[in-house]
């Protein structure tokens, strides 16, 4: 029998040595397990851990900082699982959590497992008509909000709803300080078993609208080893996640892997991002790893990274694949290789490459232990390139959602042989993937595949391009061409010299067919409520021939510019 402290264990104990640890981790049994109480609760009491800080906030606006112990946590998520129990919440029950970094959203999530409360994370960045989807399909009974947020809430008609704000009180509303009057110890109401369902996530909907994932009391907390796998964690850590609470990423990285490992869970609050206040924050704190995507990295370098002291062992990527150049600047100043990873709201971190590891650049690394990933094609065989799948059955692994819930409450999507993931891969000789795209962005040129992102990171390599997004534009002889939307850097103007500067950059790092033909320089790109951008949305542009959209910029076309060399082909 496996149990959640023995996994853990051998993942720290062979945390540099792979190949071990994808031969013999096995998952802990899936017997009733309650993480809040049987892991976090008991680490609470632990002589080495209780009063090791597990949670330390940092508000740069207001020069201030929380610590809160393992064991002071314990004790406050108790009083809030009390305080929640007697608004009449129950096992089973939904509740909307719709904060920023503060510390009632750790107490809260405690305290909902705790109570077997399945949580719907949501960010404060919602709409109001976003919102109504969370509390509709969500099906919410209670929701915990920020005090900037009740007037959004009330405009709902959520009178049903119990309501609680963190902040003063209102009409309607509890205060979430009332919480501290409850006793700091908490029964529960009997067993938690491993497919009791605990987070309600709602995806970005880069490509249609959101879908529900559903994950369990198992998937989730036992599944996140893999992620304190990944990320290279150790009890004693400082880490940091720059992420935004209301996507699964935040959960990652900001809850469950630190937690897992025993580090402590380290958040600056910024008003606005500042690099380099945040990066002499990482230093002045002795912040040990950190965990930040593409976007964030690329503004680092921007800055002078050799002049900043830090503790730093460990630093990750996460969200979109980092292209090479911002890698060589980071080990060039800091002498540490940001190490990919890869995992979906719908799963933990299956894919990485943890430490020890050999590292292709370029490649996101390689399946994670208690993970059996399979390259698949269309038909769902084995192949070189293809989408992300996992064996499931006997080989299912931990960290895979229970399935998409529809609107009757059925699951789907995670059963059958295999999950398909919708992210599309190579695998080269030694098991590496290196990420192609979504399956629904790759398109046919000429009938050769072209992978958005790859074009993507070579663009983002020239000094003036701060974001870009290729879709294929129609075409009459090659059926599609490549075409790139671009946002410019600040200051940068959107002419021809600048269009003819980003040409000739691709011309020397991109192979003929593979070229991009025409670019459009915009003002803004389309995103979802989570950053990422809406390539079906410019696809559609593009398909339609729409000139009128306001999302249009200025496009320019390679015959536009006679000085570029011509290929054989195309004399």
């Amino acid at each position: 029998m496996t149990t959640f402290q023995d996994a853990r264990a051998f993942l720290l104990q062979h945390r540099t040595d792979y190949e071990t640890a994808v031969r013999d981790f096995r998952w802990p049994d899936p017997g009733p397990f309650n993480w809040a109480l049987d892991w976090f609760d008991e680490l609470a009491k632990d002589a080495d851990a209780k009063d090791r800080p597990a949670l330390w906030i940092v508000d740069a606006a207001q020069d201030k900082q929380t610590k809160l112990s393992f064991a002071a946590l314990s004790k406050r998520s108790n009083q809030v699982a009390n305080f929640l129990r007697a608004q009449g919440l129950k096992r089973g029950d939904h509740l909307l959590l719709l904060l920023g970094n503060v510390v009632p959203l750790w107490e809260t999530m405690l305290a909902a497992i705790k109570l077997g409360v399945v949580v719907i994370p949501a960010t404060t960045l919602l709409t109001a008509e976003e919102l109504r989807d969370r509390l509709d399909r969500g099906q919410a009974k209670a929701v915990v909000a920020a005090e900037d947020q009740v007037a959004k809430v009330a405009s709902l008609g959520a009178g049903n709803t119990v309501r609680i704000v963190v902040g003063a009180a209102s009409d309607g509303w509890l205060a979430f300080d009332q919480a501290a009057k409850a006793s700091e110890s908490f029964t529960p109401d009997g067993p938690t078993n491993a497919d009791d369902p605990m987070l309600l996530y709602f995806t970005s909907g880069t490509t249609a609208k959101p879908k529900l994932v559903r994950h369990s009391q198992r998937s989730y907390p036992v599944g996140h080893l893999s992620t304190m796998y990944w990320i290279g964690l150790q009890p004693g850590d400082i880490h940091l996640n720059i992420s935004s609470p209301g996507w699964a990423k935040h959960a990652w990285s900001c809850f469950f892997a630190p937690w897992n490992a025993g580090a402590t869970v380290f958040v600056v609050n910024q008003p606005r991002f500042d690099a380099k206040g945040l990066l002499a924050t990482i230093g002045r704190c002795g912040v040990t790893t950190l965990c930040a995507p593409p976007t964030v990295w690329r503004l680092f370098i921007q800055e002078d990274l050799g002049s900043f002291k830090m503790s730093l062992r460990e630093v990750c990527g996460a969200g979109e694949p980092l292209n090479p150049e911002v890698i060589d600047q980071v080990q060039a100043a800091w002498g540490l290789t940001i190490r990919d990873g890869y995992g979906q709201t719908e799963t933990t971190a299956l894919a990485g490459n943890s430490p020890g590891q050999k590292i292709k650049v370029g490649s996101m690394g390689r399946p994670l232990p208690g993970y059996r990933v399979q390259v698949s094609d269309a038909d769902g065989h084995p192949a070189k390139e293809g989408e992300v799948a996992l064996l499931l059955g006997a080989d299912r692994p931990a960290g895979l959602m229970q399935g998409y819930q529809g609107d009757d409450g059925k699951l789907s999507g995670a059963e059958g042989e295999l999950y398909r993931s919708g992210d599309v891969v190579f695998e080269d000789e030694d098991g590496y993937l290196t990420f192609v795209g979504r399956s629904d962005d790759v398109f046919k040129s000429s009938d050769y595949r072209i992978s958005p992102f790859e074009l993507e990171s070579v663009l983002l390599e020239h000094e003036l391009v701060a974001e870009a997004a290729v879709v294929p534009s129609p075409d009459p002889i090659r059926l599609a061409i490549p075409k790139a939307f671009v946002l410019l850097t600040s200051g940068a103007e959107r002419t021809p010299e600048t269009a003819l500067s980003i040409f000739k950059h691709l011309h020397t790092r991109l192979a003929p067919f593979k070229r991009i033909r025409r670019l459009e320089i915009v003002t803004e790109l389309p995103k979802t409520i989570s950053g990422k951008i809406r390539r079906v949305q410019l696809r559609r542009l593009e398909r339609d021939n729409d000139r009128d959209d306001p999302l249009r910029g200025r496009e320019f076309r390679e015959e536009d510019f006679p000085e570029l060399p011509k290929t054989r082909s195309e004399t």
